[in-house]
């Protein structure tokens, strides 16, 4: 690999951005530094390097991978690290230091009650507005607690309408609209969120055929809903249908899918709706009667009545990344770009501005997202653009502490405890494609960067269309990347500590 710079100059070149104060976020490199094999390491081109590993492991599809020293900033070894493919969740790496930049790691995010009239003995003579102010945490116990603080501020009566801000952010219908319907990690994203926009569906078996229930669940509540509804229906496939019946998210399920009883999560496609009418069953509970929400993109003027205030900023990526929850990505990602006070159209939109800052700030040239969590297939990042921006922050400690473990296993599988090789790291996966990215301290103390992204695209392809939530051979693959991706890691860790 040859990008036109010497190996000398660039590594002098790294090492001065390194060094320059405010050099981890402040802007990239002069020149984008790509890992490389490096002609001294013999013992590593007797078996291959990582490219025989790679080789003899025998993964189907394409992989790429590189690796630099945390301390130098020398790439060490890369294969094919300039060739692009979807990175899934690693993806999230890049939105958490998006988000940290451009809103700092003590923002947090903002829910409203407005009051657009005067309050006079417990009566709002005017509408009462549930303005989102784009938390992705918001859930029911929070809805439940801006309900008792209002009644606690004495009201009793709403004479106008109930409305609810959902404008904030723009409204997507899915988050990659190639995935099933039904699936609850790809809900809508708006300004407004409620239990990860996911509705509770319960189902069991009686006598007389299947009770059904839809409900904004948490460990403190259980309210039904009126804008989700489930019927059962006499057929073996398509397992789930959807349809958005004026302002309803219309669901119907093949009973020949359901067994006795059981629950599962689904998505929600009208996030506002969601969250009026769990607000409104809330605030009954409470004695304040509120008329059916209306949903407005546009913000009443008005009082503040009362509020809530969403974790750090910093704690809520730090559970995005453990969890991998693609609406924190979604909604944090265009909170981030909407900073600017140019608030984006759509996803693309958002994650064009992060591919931007991506760009500038860290030097990753090739990388092109379409989202902020990488449940887009149509999202491209390079291995040698990760490493580059990987070594990069480093130096601020920023990014490892929110990292999760990742476990090594021994040779049946079982995770190791206590071993040698420390991982942080966010894993990525999609049916057929499979990414790990982050940072491994060897025995010996030395750290790397590194980054390992596969893909068949193939057969990601041809199972699109399958029925069911993962398809044939995704399970045995996806698991064929993982154990790769350790034989990987610790090739590096004895290569080059």
């Amino acid at each position: 690999m040859n990008d036109g710079v010497s190996r000398r100059r660039a590594l002098g070149l790294l090492a001065a951005a390194m060094t320059a104060p405010g050099a981890a976020m402040a802007g990239a490199p002069a020149v984008s530094v790509r890992p490389h094999l490096r002609g001294g390491e013999i013992a590593t081109r007797a078996v291959g390097g990582a490219k025989g590993v790679i080789a003899r492991f025998g993964l189907p599809g394409e992989v790429v991978c590189a690796v630099a020293d945390v301390r130098s900033g020398r790439p060490l070894e890369a294969v094919q690290d300039q060739d692009a493919l979807p990175p899934a969740s690693v993806a999230k790496i890049l939105t958490t230091l998006y988000a940290l930049d451009r809103l700092g790691p003590g923002y947090r995010f903002r829910t409203r009650l407005i009051g657009t009239g005067p309050v006079e003995g417990g009566v709002l003579k005017g509408d009462l507005v549930l303005a989102g102010g784009g938390d992705p945490t918001l859930d029911t116990n929070d809805l439940a607690a801006l309900a008792a603080e209002l009644k606690q501020k004495g009201l009793r009566e709403v004479r106008g309408r109930f409305l609810v801000y959902d404008g904030a952010l723009p409204y997507v219908h899915s988050i990659d609209e190639t995935q099933h319907e039904h699936l609850g990690y790809s809900p809508a994203v708006s300004g407004i969120a409620l239990n990860f926009n996911r509705v509770h569906f319960q189902w069991a078996q009686g006598a007389k055929g299947y009770a059904v229930a839809m409900d904004a669940r948490s460990d403190r509540y259980r309210p039904e809903v009126a804008m989700a509804r489930m019927r059962v229906v006499n057929r073996a496939v398509p397992i789930y249908t959807y349809a958005d019946r004026k302002g309803i998210d219309d669901w119907t399920v093949a009973s020949g899918a359901l067994g006795k009883e059981g629950s599962r999560w689904l998505p929600v496609r009208r996030p506002a709706e969601y969250a009026g009418d769990v607000f409104r069953t809330m605030a009954a509970a409470y004695g304040i009667t509120l008329k059916p929400a209306d949903v407005t993109r546009n913000l009443p003027g008005g009082t503040v009545l009362v509020s809530h205030d969403s974790e750090p900023l910093h704690e809520i990526l730090h559970d995005m990344l453990k969890y991998s929850n693609n609406l924190t990505a979604e909604m944090v990602g265009m909170t981030a770009s909407a900073s600017s006070g140019q608030r984006p159209e759509n996803l693309r939109d958002s994650a064009a501005a992060m591919n931007g800052w991506a760009a500038a700030n860290l030097g990753m040239r090739h990388t092109r997202m379409v989202d902020h969590s990488g449940l887009g297939d149509a999202s491209r990042m390079t291995a040698g653009d990760l490493v580059t921006a990987l070594v990069q922050v480093r130096r601020t400690g920023t990014l490892r502490p929110l990292l999760k473990p990742f476990p090594m296993r021994d040779a049946k599988g079982r995770v190791v405890k206590k071993h040698p090789i420390k991982v942080d790291a966010k894993t990525g996966t999609l049916n057929f494609v499979s990414g790990l990215g982050g940072f491994l301290t060897a025995p010996n103390g030395t750290e790397l960067a590194f980054a390992i992204f596969a893909s068949d695209p193939g057969k990601r392809a041809r199972s699109k269309g399958a029925e069911g939530d993962i398809p044939k051979g995704a399970r045995a693959w996806n698991r064929k990347a993982k154990q790769l991706q350790q034989r990987l890691i610790e090739h590096w860790s004895a290569a080059y500590s």
